[in-house]
């Protein structure tokens, strides 16, 4: 294994992370105030939200199980950057998000460079 790989596998761990950490809002609207600084109260919301984080959960741990399964990784990216980036435009079209979502679009901003730094790192060791 090169010093690519290990790092490639890193960064898809920690982006990994940051998609699954709002799985936790699955658990209620408590969980979900806490990440988003909204209330959750209205149960159409709460459901289309505690589905939102199985969905982000699953994400987080298919780009987690690409880091150790390399035929995954393509797909990966995509997922990825898919995931994080559509965030951060949706964040940015409505204008002025409160704190905790301009905060969840800042992180998307982080792990979206970081999974482009493992793209480049992807290419040049193919």
């Amino acid at each position: 294994m090169n010093m690519h790989s290990i790092v490639i596998g890193v960064i898809f761990v920690l982006t990994g992370l940051l998609n699954a950490y709002p799985a936790i809002g699955m658990f209620g609207p408590r969980q979900l105030r806490g990440l988003y600084g909204l209330d959750f109260s209205e149960p159409n919301l709460l459901t289309l939200m505690q589905h939102r984080a199985v969905m982000l959960g699953l994400i987080g741990l298919f780009l987690i199980a690409a880091a150790f399964r390399r035929e995954l990784q393509p797909a990966a990216f995509v997922l990825g950057f898919a995931s994080m980036l559509s965030f951060v435009v949706f964040a940015r079209l409505q204008g002025d998000p409160n704190p905790l979502i301009a905060r969840v679009a800042v992180a998307d901003i982080a792990g979206s460079a970081l999974l482009f730094v493992a793209l480049v790192l992807y290419w040049l060791r193919a």
